[in-house]
């Protein structure tokens, strides 16, 4: 790889990996938050919600906060049948009240067992794959481990089986694992490795890797995601997503609203 590219991608990555950049970003959310449960529940909620106009999804987020009696594990954990109608009128696009109630039921199954969502992504973890593709597929499965699971809901958790570039997942794991001085990425994760993470894959990362040559022109899918984060591991072999934050950055950065 060119040496300029490197030297432009580790001078943005610096730039934009900074906590003024939680302010407008749905990273914002789980940083409301001290509880680890609180942090992985809300941060893989807005995650999954994270398409469209940041200023909306933030705000849809704060809103499912309110319905939550500011406490989410608590209220998982906790609340009763007649708790769930107040869920009613919560809607993001294409996620609504079902959605809603089977992510609720989802969490609660989850934590009656296990104490952390990391065990959702590193059971039967092999620390020798070279990505998280295997923990992604897995983490599905259990997901929706549940007779009653909605088929309408399974459109809001990507897989690499499914092909899909699973950007938004991939994202809530970079959160979740990768640890640095910065304050941006919460690093609470231990099992899975930093050097396993695919970067997440949106149109903003993939112009920005199209035009420095970081990959081939072609439809946003897992292969894709997967090029991507070869590209970056020549870069950073133990962690080749920091450089999400430039790509994303530089993709959005004539638009940006913070300095």
């Amino acid at each position: 790889m060119e040496q300029h590219v490197q030297k432009l991608l580790d001078s943005k990555y610096a730039f934009f990996n900074h906590t003024r950049f939680i302010e407008h970003d749905p990273i914002l959310i789980p940083h409301g938050f001290s509880q680890k449960q609180d942090i992985e529940i809300m941060g893989f909620w807005v995650a999954m919600l994270a398409w469209g106009q940041r200023k909306t999804i933030i705000s849809k987020a704060n809103e499912l906060i309110h319905l939550f009696d500011g406490a989410p594990y608590e209220f998982i954990k906790g609340h009763q049948e007649q708790d769930l109608k107040r869920f009613e009128t919560f809607k993001h696009r294409t996620f609504n009240y079902t959605d809603t109630l089977y992510f609720i039921q989802f969490f609660k199954r989850h934590f009656q067992s296990d104490s952390s969502l990391e065990t959702a992504f590193s059971h039967a973890y092999n620390p020798d794959e070279q990505t998280i593709e295997a923990s992604i597929n897995r983490f599905y499965t259990h997901f929706f481990a549940d007779e009653f699971a909605p088929i309408r809901t399974q459109k809001h958790i990507a897989a690499p089986f499914k092909k899909s570039a699973c950007k938004r997942i991939c994202m809530f794991l970079r959160w979740m694992v990768r640890k640095d001085a910065h304050g941006v990425d919460f690093g609470i994760w231990n099992n899975i490795r930093p050097s396993q993470l695919v970067c997440p894959l949106d149109v903003h990362a993939q112009r920005t890797a199209e035009s420095l040559q970081l990959v081939a022109p072609g439809p946003a899918n897992w292969n894709k995601a997967l090029e991507l984060t070869d590209s970056l591991r020549q870069l950073d072999p133990t962690d080749p997503v920091k450089y999400d934050f430039a790509l994303y950055g530089m993709g959005i950065e004539e638009k940006t609203i913070w300095q």
